[in-house]
């Protein structure tokens, strides 16, 4: 197992991957998205007031298709960035100056491993 360790007094932005992290890669060129293991009980412990953007690659011109498959299988977000190019995410952050909390973190999951190896701490 291994642990995602939070800040308990701050909240908290998600930017989660879609393909290969939450559902199968390429599943929906075959019209079948499926849900990774672990996928559903791992969003279900991030806290409520966080925010979660899942970002894709994907076409926006099939955000309904997306977005209802993820409402019916209780994925909660935020918003989804569509269009992004294939390729590297980065996220740059600042370090909090008065307890030199670092405020970003990253996460790189081996394509459709699903998400039931982590622990929210």
């Amino acid at each position: 197992m291994k642990n995602i360790k939070l800040s308990k007094n701050l909240n908290h932005t998600w930017f989660i991957d879609l393909d290969g992290t939450i559902v199968n890669h390429n599943g929906y060129l075959a019209g079948n998205d499926t849900l990774l293991r672990g996928v559903q009980s791992f969003f279900k412990k991030i806290p409520k007031k966080d925010i979660i953007i899942i970002t894709t690659s994907r076409d926006k011109k099939n955000s309904k298709q997306i977005i209802n498959f993820l409402k019916k299988n209780k994925i909660k977000f935020d918003q989804i960035i569509f269009n992004l190019p294939y390729g590297e995410r980065i996220l740059i952050n600042d370090i909090k100056p008065k307890n030199r909390l670092l405020t970003a973190k990253s996460i790189n999951l081996k394509r459709n491993s699903g998400l039931y190896n982590y622990k929210l701490i």
